[in-house]
């Protein structure tokens, strides 16, 4: 009987939990401006639901929040049921001019605590403005890669490729991109999300 039983459970098709995955960011991630549908999380969430990924995308971008801001609530962040990462935080370090070292710091700091909780990582990194000058935009631009390649996380080189100085993908502040400009980053970042995906051993 306890045979017979066994395979009846063994033959009993079992649902595959839901994959979350945190998206940790400022108000690009947030979605400064927008109805929160509209945000990117929101938006690549869609995407890869539409592909047939069981995923779920927690929207978890602060506006005004520094790299800094997000490592001091990136423990609180981190419920228990997120199984993956993205990070998309630094913009704001550049647009105050913060000291390209300290922002480097402080990333490293949230990939090790991210690595010490076994969680797979999407880096987006971010660009700094040209009127800061050559020498801060070469050292910001740089410690994205080289802390990706240093914790061996995804790397999506630029969160607002496609989308940055383009007037019809921003908001007239021609900083945070409107529910198009959010359309293309969503768009963008689905190869890498379904490579993160496959890390978290989601489907």
């Amino acid at each position: 009987i306890l045979a017979f039983l066994l395979l009846l459970v063994l033959a009993v098709p079992v649902r595959a939990e839901t994959l979350t995955i945190l998206a940790v960011g400022d108000s690009i991630t947030a979605g400064l401006g927008l109805d929160a549908e509209a945000a990117f999380p929101s938006r690549l969430e869609k995407e890869l639901r539409e592909k047939g990924h069981d995923i779920r995308i927690v929207n978890g971008g602060v506006s005004g929040d520094t790299m800094a801001d997000g490592l001091a609530r990136l423990d609180w962040s981190l419920t228990p049921e997120v199984r993956a990462v993205i990070v998309a935080l630094g913009a704001n370090d550049a647009l105050r001019g913060l000291a390209p070292e300290a922002t480097e710091k402080s990333l490293d700091t949230i990939l090790s605590r991210l690595a010490d909780r076994r969680l797979p990582v999407l880096l987006a990194g971010l660009k700094a403005p040209r009127n800061l000058g050559e020498d801060y935009g070469v050292a910001y631009d740089e410690l994205f890669a080289r802390q990706a390649s240093r914790h061996g996380v995804l790397y999506y080189p630029f969160l607002l490729d496609g989308v940055a100085t383009d007037p019809h993908l921003n908001q007239p502040d021609g900083i945070h991109p409107n529910a198009e400009g959010a359309g293309v980053i969503a768009r963008r970042l689905v190869p890498l999300t379904e490579a993160l995906i496959a890390r978290a051993g989601g489907k």
